[in-house]
């Protein structure tokens, strides 16, 4: 297995982008890339995207990026994984420059979420249709029910919750590129809408429209590209039980343990 670099990386501005749509957004960034990092070719390119036929009627996206971005030809594949869409994509990519089949691959995660009208059945397709969705249920309802099965098993407090939040507005606050670039304080998050007990609106991630992208190349090749590459040291991907019912403890989210440990076992490093 060959050691692996990112070379470029760029994205567009998240938010309400009425004025792009959804291959004009993997465009911007993809384009980005290529001319920051200078290449006139790719070996291969994947599209991370959830949500692109059920918000926009737009299926098989791998072809219609590649031709967008004028590489009609280049091996292009649409990866699905919800939430992880695009985080598998650079995953993946990562995979085929370690193995040696590429040398130059464009990874990417573009979603186009705003055009569409029924937002919560939409996202509802990445829950268990036939055990939750079924019955009702919403990801906000997922959500809040975990939440209160970690309060309940471990005293976490609104308060808490609320700290989260805080701190992710944050660092979102340091993108000029984030669809909320500034801060919130404590109260604010802790006195905004309720959306599905104990949630409140700025416990959740909000609907956004936006692209992201890097291009990766061996690591022996970086510096072709750029001065400052940066090494992929470990990836680490796991599964759980879709249906919340299903999981032995609703309060812990064990895919993440497991992505988190493989990740750190390939990278030869630990936590802290």
């Amino acid at each position: 297995m060959r050691e692996v670099a990112i070379v470029a990386a760029a994205m567009t501005p998240f938010g309400e982008l009425w004025d792009r749509s959804l291959r004009q957004l993997f465009a911007e960034a993809a384009l980005d890339v290529i001319k920051k990092a200078g290449v006139d070719h790719l070996d291969s390119i994947y599209v991370g995207n959830m949500s692109g036929g059920c918000f926009v009627g737009q299926e098989h996206l791998g072809p219609l990026m590649a031709d967008q971005i004028g590489m009609a030809g280049v091996p292009s594949t649409r990866i699905e994984s919800a939430c992880a869409s695009g985080g598998i994509a650079l995953r993946t990519a990562y995979f085929e420059v370690a193995s040696g089949a590429s040398d130059l691959v464009l990874a990417s995660g573009v979603e186009k979420m705003n055009d569409g009208a029924d937002v919560t059945n939409v996202l509802a397709t990445a829950a268990d249709q036939e055990l939750e969705v079924y019955h009702g249920i919403t990801f906000p309802g997922l959500y809040a029910m975990i939440a209160r099965a970690h309060m309940e098993a471990y005293g976490t407090t609104l308060e808490d919750l609320s700290w989260v939040s805080v701190k992710n507005h944050r660092h979102g606050a340091l993108n000029p590129k984030a669809q909320f670039p500034h801060e919130f304080t404590l109260e604010q998050v802790m006195n905004s809408t309720p959306v599905a007990d104990p949630l409140r609106l700025l416990h959740c991630s909000p609907v956004s429209d936006g692209a992201a992208a890097v291009l990766l190349c061996p690591l022996d090749q970086a510096k072709k590209y750029t001065d400052q590459p940066i090494k992929i040291l470990g990836t680490g991907q796991a599964t759980s039980p879709m249906a919340l019912a299903d999981r032995k403890d609703p309060a812990f989210l064990d895919s993440v343990q497991l992505s988190a440990e493989r990740a750190y076992s390939m990278a030869d490093v630990g936590p802290g």
